[in-house]
């Protein structure tokens, strides 16, 4: 897949595109869009997905003011304005999630549907109680067993990466802590606008997360005013990864049946 390039709001972003159908645009998570090209391709036999790498990811430029979750959520509902989509579905995984929630929570009028994997962005419990692994002091290893149902699926071979490939992997975990920092991988005020959300949403959980377990999938669904939620074997935080073909055709099976 090739990236292709749009100036959006005087950002220059790169993005994915595939496909024809009803648009699904799709946010990635804290680690970028490597390694989701099969369920990106599993998706465009239905869709017409575009994925673009969010501002400080891959390769799209972080404007320097930008430190906050609510800048890349406006940032999304622009792209929707700019590409001139209007009943689109909306999907996100891990931060990607998180982002795709705020966007719902301010606007959904080009919004059809949400589809949520793995998201963060909730905090359901007291101050004391962690709900979101913090992977950023972690160790590979650990990180590994962590994130994946079979961490042997996380390995990149760094050493056959080209210099831009490099940056942009160096890039991307400098905008996950930087986005998903302080508080911690959530907004503390999300959780009493989410009635805001005001069409069908699909949540979608690996059912071998040990970031965010299923348990906190299940208290997302319950949060949305109308969710579904489904459970993904084999699979860890990042399911359109491990699972490609199994989480796509979940996604294209409620489309069908939910989202008119």
């Amino acid at each position: 897949m090739e990236l292709k390039q749009r100036v959006i709001r005087d950002v220059t972003v790169a993005f994915l595109e595939e496909g024809r159908g009803r648009p699904l645009v799709y946010l990635h998570g804290g680690f970028g869009l490597a390694g989701h090209e099969a369920f990106i391709g599993h998706l465009a036999e239905r869709f017409r997905v575009i994925a673009p790498d969010l501002p400080g990811f891959g390769a799209t430029e972080l404007p320097r003011s930008w430190n906050v979750v609510d800048d890349l959520a406006c940032f999304g509902l622009d792209l929707l304005a700019e590409f001139g989509l209007d009943d689109a579905l909306l999907a996100g995984s891990c931060l990607g999630g998180w982002v795709a929630a705020e966007m719902a929570v301010r606007s959904t009028g080009r919004i059809r549907g949400l589809v949520l994997i793995d998201a963060t962005g909730l905090k359901f419990g007291d101050h004391l109680t962690r709900e979101i692994a913090d992977i950023h002091a972690m160790g590979e290893a650990e990180q590994a067993e962590t994130l994946y149902a079979d961490p042997s699926r996380a390995r990149r071979d760094t050493t056959a990466m080209n210099d831009q490939e490099l940056a942009a992997l160096a890039q991307n975990r400098e905008s996950f802590a930087l986005f998903g920092w302080k508080p911690y991988m959530h907004n503390p005020v999300l959780r009493r606008w989410v009635h805001r959300i005001d069409v069908p949403a699909l949540v979608v959980w690996g059912e071998r997360d040990r970031m965010v377990t299923p348990d906190y999938g299940r208290n997302w669904a319950a949060a949305l005013p109308d969710a579904t939620f489904e459970l993904i074997h084999d699979a860890g935080h990042y399911p359109a990864v491990e699972q490609p073909g199994a989480s796509a055709g979940r996604i294209i099976s409620w489309s069908e049946e939910t989202v008119s």
